[in-house]
């Protein structure tokens, strides 16, 4: 019997001894039950050690951190065993749910942007629409029992190779489980279903005075907007992703459905699990459904521009309202070089912009009286620190045609890099900072880009101190643009601030740079805790950290 035991650590086997010997020697009733509970004992850790032993290379049962030189590498389906997989979730979902396609495939292995790019291999097997809960979970019922990955897609507008399928496998995506499932108008609050779109949401939210707070880039769905801990300009007034949301429905790794906490504002109950998912990127379960916290929309409102000649002046500015006590919806940043870019591809009309540095900020009171009183504020602080060009603009038309300009100006900054740059290379980042960094960052970072003979352009979220910068550079400049984006990262981490601010961090060479901001200690936390809920690492494989210590995956090299 013992023989067969190869995975017995040495305190099981003593015990097992112990047993054995014990019920040998044909002890009374007394003696045998003790006998028979350590033989039970025997059996139950020798079980534990055993499946511990299906991904660590040595013993680290008692160990709360998971090491990456303490894993084997992961093992996953075998093409016949893939083959079986996806002719088994076909009978679930139907012909029309799942497809081989080869446009589909290749949709399904990049984002649009091809800033991080797959390589040749990674794409998946198949992809899955899936309409339900229980169809999701008995997918993953059947891609744990084949070991097969499983990559969770909704609406495909990250941009750090958030779902490219380094293990091939399936792709999940959710778009089909779109609808809104109940409103509480009284609660604010709203149960929806991962491939909902959340302008979509704030369409049917406004005829009740209502909206979503996180406004992410246009066509995110929430299930990627939880899955990154997405925000968008109006994080300053209502937060991130994780801010906004009450409880979710997840499936793990092995199909098991749970619901992290029910609808109350709030509970002392037990561990957070809501926001133990939210930014996990797909790596610890897949979400199915989830209850938003709901606002009220803003009222009387103005969107205010100003033009500055110094960076330290924006930001001072921003730092000088908030002590008065004066919140802005939306608080925005665009450097004289990312104006340059609005101003030259004709974005708006040129009466509201110019070529220098702009804050942009949303502004709303109650009352009309309260809102003159606080625009007259705004304008007595940004005279202040040297602020001119200031406008106000109150009518609807305008105050769209003004926002629009600035969610789409990682577009509007793609056109413009093409039409000054014809055959160059662009790559976005984001880093966050505390706000009164930000000056430093930015002066900093793009004193560097320049010096490099780098076009690059900036401009961020000035009121939480988030900053994204579009870098521009042509082929034989790839090695040194990689280098300072990098450099910027680490600057932030200097700065006391973080890699990602919103993006995430996927495949990309933030993994790498997230360890010098955390600590190797954090990220195998981290890693204990993806193998306590995915023992099989099935789910997103090789995203946020490394699980595989053979692996060598550099995005720089692509």
């Amino acid at each position: 019997m013992f023989r067969n035991c190869t995975r017995l650590s040495a305190r099981a086997r003593d015990c097992f001894y112990m047993s054995r010997r014990s019920l040998s020697q044909g002890s009374g009733g007394s003696s045998r039950s003790p006998s028979l509970f350590a033989l039970l004992a025997t059996c139950v850790f020798s079980a534990s050690a055993g499946y511990a032993g299906h991904y660590y290379t040595k013993s680290q049962d008692f160990a709360s951190t998971t090491s990456l030189d303490s894993l084997k590498s992961p093992t996953y389906a075998s093409s016949k065993s893939v083959a079986e997989a996806i002719d088994k979730i076909r009978q679930i979902v139907g012909p029309d749910s799942i497809t081989t396609s080869p446009g589909e495939i290749d949709y399904h292995s990049k984002d649009p942007s091809n800033f991080v790019r797959p390589k040749p291999d990674e794409h998946p097997n198949c992809v899955v629409y899936p309409t339900s809960v229980e169809q999701v979970s008995e997918i993953l019922k059947i891609c744990h029992e084949y070991s097969v990955p499983v990559i969770p897609f909704s609406g495909g507008t990250s941009i750090e190779g958030h779902y490219i399928p380094t293990r091939q496998g399936v792709s999940l995506d959710l778009g089909r489980m779109n609808k809104i499932l109940r409103l509480h108008e009284e609660d604010l609050d709203v149960v929806v279903q991962p491939g909902v779109d959340w302008m979509e949401l704030n369409e049917y939210l406004s005829p009740y005075g209502l909206m979503f707070g996180p406004d992410p880039g246009p066509g995110a769905m929430i299930g990627g907007i939880l899955a990154t801990n997405a925000s968008g300009t109006n994080a300053v007034k209502y937060g991130a992703a994780k801010d906004n949301v009450l409880s979710l429905t997840v499936v793990l790794a092995d199909g098991t459905i749970v619901k992290t906490k029910n609808r109350p504002r709030k509970s002392s109950n037990g561990y957070n699990l809501t926001n133990l998912f939210i930014g996990s990127e797909g790596t610890l379960g897949v979400i199915v459904e989830a209850t938003l916290k709901l606002h009220f929309k803003p009222q009387n409102e103005v969107i205010a521009t100003i033009n500055f000649k110094e960076i330290g002046n924006a930001t001072k500015t921003v730092t000088d309202l908030f002590r008065m006590g004066i919140s802005c919806n939306a608080v925005e940043f665009m450097d004289d070089k990312q104006m340059r870019a609005v101003c030259e591809m004709g974005a708006g009309s040129s009466d509201d912009w110019a070529p220098d540095h702009m804050l942009l900020l949303k502004v709303g009171a109650t009352s009309k009286e309260s809102l003159k009183e606080l625009v007259a504020s705004i304008n007595s602080v940004a005279k202040k620190n040297h602020g001119f060009n200031i406008g106000i603009a109150s009518d609807e038309e305008d105050k769209e045609r003004i926002w629009t300009v600035r969610k789409t100006l990682l577009w509007n900054s793609l056109q413009w890099a093409r039409k000054v740059k014809p055959n160059a290379t662009i790559l976005p980042t984001d880093v966050c900072v505390p706000v009164s960094r930000l000056p430093e960052l930015i002066t900093r970072t793009m004193t560097k880009l320049e010096a490099a003979d780098l076009l690059a352009t900036a401009a961020g979220h000035a009121g939480d101190g988030n900053l994204h910068v579009l870098v521009i550079f042509d082929p034989e400049q790839k090695k040194v643009a990689h280098e300072l984006i990098n450099e910027m990262s680490k600057l932030a981490i200097e700065l006391e601030g973080t890699v990602s601010g919103e993006h995430g961090i996927g495949v990309s060479d933030k993994r790498e740079l997230l360890v010098e901001e955390l600590g190797v200690d954090t990220i195998d936390l981290m890693r204990s805790i993806k193998y306590a809920l995915d023992k099989k690492a099935i789910l997103n494989p090789d995203h946020i950290f490394k699980i595989d210590p053979s692996e060598n995956r550099n995005p720089s090299d692509d």
